[in-house]
């Protein structure tokens, strides 16, 4: 049993260092959303960060127009990149866990 205690021991730490790297990688994974006319884009790591913003200069003379756009598709863009981000690591701590019943609809 002593045995087995510590092999999952090690396979949580394993895991764990797999959710780390993931992670890591995250932050060079790059999602772009843009406007429905295409006047506004962002671009995002996987891990929720600005990388750049690009606004159509015809957007610029009118600033609650610019606000609304920015709202809608940094929304957007964070919500794109939030759905990968835990996808990714769901998907790396699931294959960590031990087979335990009823943990797969945890992941789902």
């Amino acid at each position: 049993m002593f045995g087995d205690m510590m092999g999952m021991m090690g396979k949580l730490r394993e895991t764990q260092e797999k959710v780390e790297a993931t992670k890591k990688r995250l932050d060079t994974v790059y999602l772009r959303e843009q406007s429905s006319d295409g006047l506004l884009s962002v671009s995002i790591s996987a891990n929720r960060v600005i990388q750049e913003v690009h606004i159509d200069a015809c957007l610029l003379d009118d600033k609650e127009q610019l606000e609304d756009y920015l709202v809608i598709t940094l929304n957007k863009a964070i919500e794109k990149a939030t759905k990968v981000n835990e996808t990714e690591l769901a998907a790396v701590a699931k294959e960590g866990l031990p087979n335990i019943p009823g943990m797969d609809s945890l992941f789902k």
